[in-house]
C-alpha cells in the first residue's frame, strides 16, 4: 500500500493526473481491492464498487469500474497480491486518462537503441553516444534503448546476455547518458514493442525487407540468415513509431531502415488515419573511425583482430599498444588524404575528434612528427579522453542492483508512453 501512495505522488508530481483525481483514485483502488488503510494490506475475497463524484469526467466514471474489476482480478492472489497492485493500479491509470495517445512535445522527442553486444568501440563513441548526450539538452523528450530483441537475431549466450545489458547501462551512464534527461531502458522490458512490430510486419512486403543492405550483408556472412534478421527493420521501425519519435540519431548505413520506418508510418496512416510522424534523421557530422588494421573498414565490435578495435574499457596500456602497431604506410610526413593514404588520415580523423579539434589543428600539432611519433600523441589523447568514461565504467559495474533499478525506472516511464499508443494502433486496427 505504501508503494501504491508513492506511485500516485509520482503520477501527480509527472502530470499524469490532477491532485483531486488522484486521490479520488487511490480511495477508489484501496476500496475496490478491500484495503482498510495504507497500514494494512490484506487480499480480501469481495470487492465493492466506489462511489464516484459527480464533478469527475465521465471517462473517470467509467475508470472506476475498470478499477474495481482489476481489483476483482487480483483478489486472493495471496502472496502476489503486492507485485501486482501497481501493474493494475497503472493499468487503470493509463486506461483512464490516456484514451488517445499524448502529442510528442513540440520541440520533438528523440529515439535511438543500441545492442548490448559487447562493450562499445571509440567509432560507436564518437560516431553516436557523444550525440546521444547533446541531445539530452537539445531536445525536451529523450529515449535510449538496450535492444535486446534485436540482439538475438544472433546466438547468444543467455548469461553472457545479461551481464553485456547491464554492462551497456554502465557504459551509457558513464559516457553521460542521464536518467534524470532521458529515459534509459531495455527494450524486451516493454513488450509494446513486439506487438506493434507484428502489426507493422503485416505491412510491409518481403520485396521492401529483401533490398534493404543489412539484410543482404549478414544473410551473405551467415548463409540464409534468420526470420528475425530478415524482419529486424520492422522491428526497428517499431521500436521508433511506437513513442511517436520525432527524430533518430543514425549513421549513413542506417539511413535506409530509417527510410523504412517514414514508409511504414505513412502506410499505416494512410489505412488507419493520422497517428505516427515520420521520423526524421540526425546525421552525425563525426567521420567515421576506421578500423586500426584495415583503414579501408569501420572499426567493428566483431572484427576478429585484437588490436583493430579500440574498446572504450580498454586500459591506457592497451590503447597505447593498439595505436603504435595501427597501419599507416612508407612515408614518414602526417598528411590529411583518405583516397591516398587511408592509414594516416585514419589516425588524423581519431586524433581530430577525441581532441576536438579541426583536422587543419590536428595537423598543426603533427608538423616536424613522423608517423611513428604522431602515434604517440594520437594515443595519448585518446588515452586522455577515455580515461574518465572507463573509470567510471569499473565503478557502475560494481553496482549491478543500481543499474537494474535505473533500467527497471527507465522501462516503467517508457511503458507510460507506449502503452496509449499501443492501445490506440489496437483500436484502430480492430482489436478494441
Amino acid at each position: 500500500a505504501e508503494e501504491m501512495i508513492s506511485f500516485f505522488g509520482e503520477s501527480v508530481s509527472r502530470g499524469l493526473l490532477s491532485p483531486q483525481v488522484t486521490t479520488w483514485m487511490q480511495t477508489a483502488f484501496c476500496t475496490s481491492l478491500g484495503y482498510g488503510g495504507v497500514a494494512t494490506v490484506e487480499s480480501k475475497t469481495q470487492a465493492r464498487t466506489p462511489s464516484v463524484p459527480a464533478s469527475l469526467p465521465r471517462c473517470m466514471s467509467s475508470a472506476s469500474v475498470r478499477v474495481r474489476d482489476e481489483g476483482r482480478m487480483l483478489c486472493g492472489a495471496g502472496p502476489h497480491v503486492q507485485s501486482n497492485v501497481k501493474l493494475a493500479l497503472l493499468r487503470g491509470i493509463l486506461w483512464a486518462v490516456h484514451r488517445r495517445p499524448v502529442d510528442p512535445p513540440a520541440g520533438g522527442r528523440v529515439f535511438s537503441g543500441i545492442q548490448p553486444t559487447g562493450v562499445p568501440h571509440l567509432g560507436n563513441y564518437l560516431g553516436a553516444l557523444e550525440t546521444w548526450v547533446s541531445l539530452q539538452d537539445r531536445y525536451p523528450s529523450v529515449l535510449y534503448s538496450i535492444v535486446d530483441l534485436h540482439s538475438i537475431t544472433q546466438p547468444q549466450d543467455p548469461a553472457q546476455l545479461r551481464l553485456n545489458i547491464l554492462d551497456m547501462a554502465a557504459c551509457l551512464l558513464a559516457c553521460g547518458i542521464d536518467p534524470q534527461r532521458s529515459i534509459l531502458f531495455q527494450q524486451s522490458q516493454v513488450s509494446e514493442h513486439a506487438e506493434l512490430s507484428w502489426i507493422l510486419s503485416c505491412l510491409t512486403t518481403m520485396p521492401r525487407l529483401r533490398h534493404l543492405p543489412q539484410w543482404k550483408m549478414k544473410s551473405k556472412q551467415k548463409g540464409e540468415g534468420s526470420v528475425g534478421l530478415f524482419t529486424y527493420p520492422v522491428l526497428q521501425a517499431a521500436d521508433i513509431l511506437l513513442y511517436r519519435s520525432t527524430h533518430v540519431p543514425v549513421g549513413e548505413d542506417q539511413v535506409q531502415h530509417l527510410e523504412l520506418a517514414q514508409d511504414v508510418a505513412r502506410i499505416f496512416n494512410n489505412r488507419y488515419g493520422d497517428l505516427f510522424p515520420e521520423p526524421r534523421p540526425l546525421l552525425s557530422a563525426t567521420r567515421k573511425v576506421k578500423s586500426l588494421r584495415d583503414p579501408t573498414a569501420k572499426m567493428s565490435k566483431s572484427d576478429p583482430h585484437a588490436m583493430a578495435t579500440i574498446h572504450l574499457s580498454d586500459s591506457p596500456d592497451d590503447i597505447m599498444v593498439k595505436i603504435r602497431r595501427a597501419v599507416t604506410d612508407f612515408t614518414s610526413e602526417v598528411t590529411y588524404d583518405p583516397a591516398a593514404r587511408p592509414g594516416v588520415s585514419n589516425l588524423v580523423s581519431l586524433h581530430a575528434a577525441v581532441a576536438m579539434v579541426t583536422v587543419e589543428e590536428a595537423l598543426a600539432q603533427a608538423r616536424g612528427l613522423d608517423t611513428g611519433a604522431y602515434k604517440l600523441l594520437v594515443a595519448d589523447a585518446v588515452v586522455t579522453r577515455l580515461r574518465p568514461i572507463r573509470e567510471e565504467m569499473e565503478r557502475l559495474r560494481a553496482d549491478r542492483g543500481h543499474l537494474e533499478v535505473v533500467l527497471a525506472k527507465g522501462s516503467q516511464r517508457a511503458r507510460e508512453l507506449a502503452a496509449p499508443v499501443l492501445m490506440e494502433v489496437r483500436r484502430r486496427v480492430g482489436f478494441s
